[in-house]
């Protein structure tokens, strides 16, 4: 059992500090993960906090059947639909505004990687939004296979060939920049 999923549980018990616990845990990575699904940023902080609403008026039961992780990127990504639904003209707002924190003890080696990572996620924003989807659930957010298909309602098969595409994309992209990322 992860941390997540005993704060939640502890929230779901009576303790209103394991649902802040969750959201501390968590709101950082689905904001994030929004982000890549309605293309704004300010969107995207929204419906992480609705996501929380939901948690917090309707205490839907967790499971077990996933990860508590995975569980909660799903409510997170069906709050995302549901809004895209309602909403059909999304503004678009890039990861590069996004602001980096800068560490002073490196902070040459840390405006480099800043600047690395802004190359990165300006790439990923250029792919479709599936690849930029199986990507971050993937690679910033640890997701096994099993999970991103769970998340994004697809079969194992389905992510690894989304996620064999989209690192081909990404690359070439990122070759068009002048880039090269040795993680590729």
């Amino acid at each position: 059992m992860d941390y997540g999923e005993s704060s939640y549980r502890r929230f779901l018990s009576g303790d209103k500090e394991g649902l802040a616990d969750v959201m501390r845990i968590y709101r950082d990575g689905l904001t994030l993960y929004l982000t890549s699904l309605v293309c704004n940023i300010s969107i995207a902080e929204e419906l992480m906090e609705e996501t929380f609403v939901k948690l917090y008026v309707n205490k839907p039961k967790f499971k077990g059947k996933s990860s508590f992780k995975t569980w909660l990127y799903s409510i997170a990504r069906f709050t995302a639909v549901d809004y895209i639904r309602k909403h059909s003209a999304v503004l678009q707002t890039s990861l590069e505004d996004a602001e980096f924190t800068v560490n002073d003890d490196n902070l040459e080696g840390d405006i480099i990687k800043n600047e690395e990572k802004r190359v990165l996620h300006k790439a990923i924003r250029k792919l479709k939004p599936e690849y930029e989807q199986a990507l971050y659930l993937t690679y910033f957010e640890d997701f096994s296979n099993r999970e991103t298909a769970n998340i994004m309602k697809k079969t194992e098969k389905q992510v690894r060939d989304l996620l064999y595409n989209a690192r081909k994309n990404l690359k070439a992209e990122l070759l068009k920049e002048g880039f090269v990322y040795e993680k590729l």
